[in-house]
Order: structure tokens, then C-alpha cells, then sequence
């Protein structure tokens, strides 16, 4: 229709709409009853990792065609694989084109706060109205008191493991310390099933271990001003001979070269004793009872259960979880409707069907949805999770969660320190390393 065909009343009732969104947001889509009226035929491209919990990934592509007739635009959601984020969203800002808004990870917002817009115009009527995002996305999401993402939930692990093969060498409780775990650990690898570990350069499980095995032994990349390296003390060496002695004692030697697929696979073909791992080894051996028995034909699941955290060091015990956000891209031409777009998915009744979907894998990013009547359905193994945000320590500490700190995991360089020692280099020599490789980092 050309633009001498809309007439008077029309060209009122597309403006007014239009002014609802403006002022506020998908609430006044809603209270002027219709889609806003974005440009014919735009799009929205979003970019997030391929869900472990593969219904969750369902539910948001169920989802899509609500959202675009929501918003009067086409919404498009694209899947990738976990380890392909941080590449795709470093080509994007280079190249000043891509997807237009794009999962983030940990404290990847401040690694790439000057390609993303502030939306704290999301963020803040979000938290408000959901009794506040856990204290992890104010490190994580907020960068120079904006918010540069959209908290969206968070991943917590614990280590699953097999309540039989403990049975079998008399161990009817999880062990609490790092000595206690390494010893049972000991027993069931020369039984063949040992503690399954992923120790290569994958975005999930390897520096969700590695960095609370360096806290608990009072080791720390950087002191708390952020600024000056410390990896090199008596904490961090006593911790790389600690995981020397474990790997070698414990734990299936191949995870060298695992991602974060691989204990999954591992654990449910029966290979092994225990890995850390979030809610999704449970949740997927659950769905697949007919396909995924134990030795004894039974259904997995049920010979399943989880430690809440990882063992205690001498410095203590500590946790690493995966907070996810969404940050709106700043080369972005639909930055308006991808903002829309967030509002829309962070509605109860939409964010609400995700949630439950997740049963503990991915739990709400704001504090509303401990309280949720699905923690009092779901099965006891997975009410760990209820509270993990609670609990998380974020790259960087004891410091804060700089840009520096993700560029140090985006490097892997903690990982690799214990990757190295355990293939043979001397633990002090492996500590180092990383310290010559975190000065390149936060003092070069």
C-alpha cells in the first residue's frame, strides 16, 4: 500500500501504538492490544548455545512464532554449539554484522562492552519486579554501573554420581574433602570406574573445576584490586600436585581431551563413577529410562544422585556456575525490537514454560523463582539446584569480574596449568607458566 493510501483514523492507530511501545515496552503491547508496528518484513535474529536439555531448546522454538506474532516481527532463533559462541561473537563485532542479539556467558560482558548497547531499560524493570537478579549478574552482566546483558539463568553443577559403585566399596555418603574424594576415587578407578573429568579447552566443565580447585587450596589468579598476579604462591602449587596425584589415582585420563559432551556420554554408557556436571546428566537419564538402564537393567536414573558442591580444600570449598545472559549487539539496526524482544521473553507467562522445562538445569536468573511450585514436584537428587546462584564465585576472584579475567578464561590459561602438570610438567613450573601467561594478560 503506498503511503497516500493510509488514511487519517489508520495513521492514528499505528502511531499510538507505536507510542505505547515507546513509552513502555511490551506493556504497552499489551495495553494497546496489538503488535507494534515495526518496519514490514524486519527481523530478529537471535544467537544462543545448543541446550543440554534439548526440550528447553524445543520450548524456545515453540516460542518463536508467539514472540513474532507478539511483536508484529519475524523472530528467528539460531542454536550453536556451546564452544562456537565466543567466536561467533568476536567475528560479529569485527565485522559490524551478524545476529542481533547473542548469548553471553560468565563475565563475557566485559570483555565485549564496546559491541554491546546498555539495557538497563530491560534489566532493571525485570529485577524489580522479580525480587532482584542474584548478586552473581551485578558482577557478571553489569559493566560501569550499566547493564550491557539481560540476565537469564543460570547453570549450577554438582558432582553426579553413582550411589551403587559407592555402595560397593562401603561409601554410603559423598566425600566431603579433596583427600576423601581422591582415595574412593583411588578404589573405583582400579575397579574400572573411575571420576570422569573434562580437562580440555571447552567453555563448561573444565574451568567450572579448575577454578574452585584453585580457591579451595587458597590459590587466586589476581588479588582482590584486579591487578596484580598472585597465581604464583603455595595455595596454587599445592593444588596443581593435589590434581597431579588425582588425575593420576582417580580419574579417567582421557578427559585431556573431553568437551563438555563427553562425561555426559560416558556417565550414561555406565563408564564411570562420578563427574561434575549441572542438572542435565539426571535430567536426560530420567526422560531416557527405557534407553539408559544400569548394570542391572534398571533405569539410570534411579542410581543417580548429586553433592551438592565440590569438595572442601584447605582454603575451603567453593563453586564456579555458568550465568547466561543476552546482550543486544550494538551494530544491531533493530535494537529497539531486540529489547522488545527481551521484555516479551522475560514475561511469567512465557519465561515461566522455559523454566519448567529446565526441572533445576537452568534456574530463573532473578531470585522470583526459587519459590516456583515446580522445586516441590521435581525429584530430590535435583533440589541441590534450588539455591546454586546463591553460591557462585565468578572469574576473576577474589578480584573483580574484568574484562581481563574472561580474556584469562577465554585463553584457558588455569585449565591448561593443570592440564600441563598432569601430562608431566613439574607443578611449580606449571604455576609458572601461568603466571608468565596472566602478566601478558592483567599487566601488559
Amino acid at each position: 500500500m503506498g503511503r497516500e493510501g493510509v488514511g487519517r483514523r489508520q495513521f492514528i492507530k499505528v502511531s499510538g501504538a507505536a507510542a505505547a511501545v515507546a513509552v513502555t515496552g511490551i506493556e504497552g503491547i499489551v495495553a494497546a492490544g496489538r503488535a507494534p508496528a515495526y518496519a514490514q518484513g524486519q527481523k530478529l535474529h537471535v544467537v544462543r548455545w545448543v541446550d543440554f536439555i534439548p526440550e528447553a531448546d524445543v520450548e524456545l522454538k515453540r516460542q518463536a512464532p508467539e514472540a513474532s506474532k507478539a511483536l508484529g516481527a519475524e523472530v528467528t532463533l539460531e542454536f550453536i554449539n556451546f564452544n562456537d559462541l565466543q567466536p561467533r561473537i568476536t567475528a560479529a563485532i569485527q565485522s559490524g554484522s551478524g545476529a542481533d542479539i547473542i548469548m553471553m556467558l560468565y563475565n563475557w560482558p566485559h570483555l565485549y562492552a564496546n559491541g554491546i548497547v546498555d539495557v538497563s531499560d530491560v534489566a532493571d524493570p525485570i529485577a524489580k519486579a522479580q525480587g532482584g537478579f542474584y548478586d552473581v549478574f551485578g558482577t557478571t552482566s553489569r559493566v560501569g554501573g550499566k547493564w550491557l546483558a539481560v540476565p537469564h539463568g543460570i547453570v549450577g553443577n554438582a558432582i553426579a554420581y553413582r550411589k551403587s559403585h559407592h555402595a560397593e566399596i562401603g561409601v554410603k555418603e559423598f566425600p566431603k574433602t579433596w583427600d576423601e574424594w581422591r582415595e574412593v576415587g583411588k578404589k573405583l578407578k582400579a575397579k574400572g570406574k573411575p571420576v570422569g573429568q573434562a580437562l580440555g579447552h571447552s567453555a563448561g566443565d573444565p574451568p567450572t573445576f579448575s577454578y574452585p580447585l584453585l580457591w579451595s587450596f587458597g590459590g587466586a589468579e589476581v588479588d582482590k584490586t584486579g591487578k596484580k598476579v598472585v597465581i604464583n604462591s603455595k595455595g596454587a602449587v599445592e593444588s596443581v600436585k593435589f590434581m597431579q596425584a588425582f588425575w593420576k589415582d582417580a580419574c579417567d585420563e582421557g578427559g585431556l581431551a573431553w568437551d563438555d559432551t563427553n562425561n555426559n556420554r560416558a556417565f550414561h554408557a555406565g563408564e564411570l563413577s562420578a563427574t561434575l556436571n549441572g542438572a542435565s546428566i539426571y535430567i536426560v537419564a530420567k526422560r531416557q529410562k527405557d534407553k539408559l538402564k544400569d548394570e542391572k537393567g534398571e533405569p539410570l536414573f534411579q542410581d543417580i544422585d548429586h553433592a551438592a558442591l565440590l569438595p572442601k580444600g584447605p582454603a575451603g570449598q567453593f563453586a564456579l556456575y555458568v550465568p547466561f545472559q543476552h546482550s543486544v549487539m550494538k551494530y544491531s539496526k533493530n535494537q529497539k525490537l531486540a529489547k522488545d524482544f527481551l521484555k516479551w521473553l522475560h514475561q511469567d507467562v512465557n519465561y515461566e514454560k522455559w523454566f519448567q522445562v529446565n526441572e533445576g538445569y537452568s534456574v530463573g536468573s532473578t531470585k522470583k523463582w526459587e519459590e516456583h511450585p515446580m522445586w516441590a514436584k521435581i525429584d530430590k537428587p535435583l533440589q541441590v539446584f534450588r539455591q546454586a546462584a546463591r553460591q557462585t564465585r565468578m572469574l576473576g576472584y577474589p578480584g573483580p569480574a574484568t574484562g581481563k579475567a574472561t580474556e584469562a578464561y577465554t585463553k584457558y590459561v588455569i585449565v591448561d596449568m593443570y592440564a600441563k602438570a598432569v601430562q608431566g610438567m613439574k607443578a611449580e613450573d606449571a604455576v609458572k607458566w601461568a603466571e608468565g601467561e596472566l602478566k601478558k594478560i592483567y599487566e601488559g
